[in-house]
């Protein structure tokens, strides 16, 4: 079996010092907003090229505050893609604001910053990039639109901590850059845990202030917030593995490389793409040593899209290959927003990626022979389906 993500090895890699840090943080004693925490929100938001860091429960309550700090609420439109995790449209939701969708670029998988300008509205007051899979949006035509609009920007990093667009890394565009630490993300804990980051001070303090009841001082509440507190234990785990995570991203880059050659020519099956100044989208391996080459990947996921993908999944599955569909309903087919009146048909790049996109085992210590076994499985699950249509065709 070749897992679709192996968490146990990075732990048994750093057994020992994440074993002491556990150990430390239960010896002190202090398990609330402690000093790990405040370390982690430095450290992190130095990673990520921000001033302030903020810790919170979770990636989803990243969104949801980062949002509420920007007094976005209802009668307030947040434009943002169908194509990603129900917590992005959650967050706008919980806000009491409406999501207004933008079908993706197909090459991507991400907002079409192209389309973005015809969504906009007198209502609208912010634009929700998703950084899907590990691939940075096209901040630069987004950012542009912002600015030219007065619209705020809240970066949706929860696949991308880490990844750059033109050297600048994701969360460092917008207002906000809304991380999360669920266990299988590029750095992730032994639970949940999410972080906002921003170069804007007053935007952060009044996260720190909403995750912790609304209030700056102990039983005295300004506005309604919420308990949404980092761990202390997460954040010790968390800070343990901050100092390996640029080199477990390249790691992700070299694998997800080396699916690129060895599935290279693979009837059927789109590799995954990263943009160029150039405006076209390669493959990830030609971006690496590409001139114009503007992005660098994480690679939280390697998404391949191929065209019978439930029969292919099927047969890895059999195989003992770990594969997964990141994801199946685009969100504006979701029953939670049926009342907006979105119909299928309405974003077909969304509805195309949701019915053949297919992730395969990505981790850092991901070996050559796993990745010859995944391609192998893959070729032959392929052929099996392109066999089975020429027969119903015949």
């Amino acid at each position: 079996m070749i897992p679709l993500c192996d968490l146990r090895q990075q732990y048994l890699l750093l057994q020992a010092e994440i074993d002491a840090a556990m150990q430390t943080v239960a010896a002190a004693g202090n398990y609330i907003l402690g000093p790990n925490v405040k370390a982690l929100e430095q450290e992190v938001a130095a990673f990520c090229d921000c001033r302030y860091g903020v810790g919170v429960a979770n990636g989803t309550d990243a969104l949801h505050l980062a949002l509420r700090a920007l007094d976005i609420g209802p009668g307030d439109e947040v434009i943002t893609t169908p194509f990603t995790f129900i917590a992005t449209t959650e967050a706008v939701g919980l806000v009491g604001a409406t999501p207004v969708f933008v079908d993706i670029d197909p090459s991507t998988f991400n907002i079409d910053a192209g389309s973005i300008e015809a969504a906009i509205t007198p209502r609208t007051k912010a634009i929700l990039p998703v950084h899907l899979y590990g691939q940075p949006c096209d901040m630069d035509a987004i950012m542009e639109i912002a600015r030219r609009r007065g619209l705020y920007v809240v970066e949706d990093c929860a696949q991308a901590i880490g990844a750059t667009h033109r050297g600048r890394p994701a969360g460092s565009f917008g207002d906000a850059g809304c991380l999360s630490f669920f266990p299988s993300k590029n750095l992730g804990g032994f639970g949940d845990g999410g972080m906002v980051v921003s170069n804007n001070e007053k935007l952060a303090g009044r996260v720190e202030i909403l995750r912790r009841h609304g209030g700056r001082v102990k039983y005295h509440h300004e506005e309604l917030g919420l308990n949404s507190r980092l761990d202390e234990l997460q954040a010790a785990i968390l800070r343990v593995k901050l100092p390996h995570l640029r080199r477990w991203n390249q790691l992700r880059r070299e694998r997800a490389y080396r699916y690129n050659e060895h599935l290279a020519g693979l009837t059927g099956v789109r590799l995954p793409q990263e943009l160029t100044a150039s405006g076209a989208s390669v493959p990830g391996a030609m971006a690496a040593g590409a001139r114009d080459a503007i992005v660098s990947a994480v690679y939280h996921q390697y998404t391949v899209s191929v065209q019978d993908r439930d029969t292919v999944s099927r047969e890895l599955s059999a195989a003992g290959i770990g594969n997964a569909v990141y994801y199946p309903v685009p969100l504006h087919l979701q029953e939670v927003h049926a009342s907006q009146g979105w119909v299928r048909g309405d974003f077909p790049h969304a509805e195309r990626a949701a019915r053949h996109c297919l992730s395969l085992p990505m981790f850092p210590e991901l070996t050559d022979e796993q990745q010859v076994r995944v391609a192998e499985c893959l070729r032959t699950a392929c052929q099996a389906t392109d066999r089975t249509a020429a027969k119903v065709g015949a």
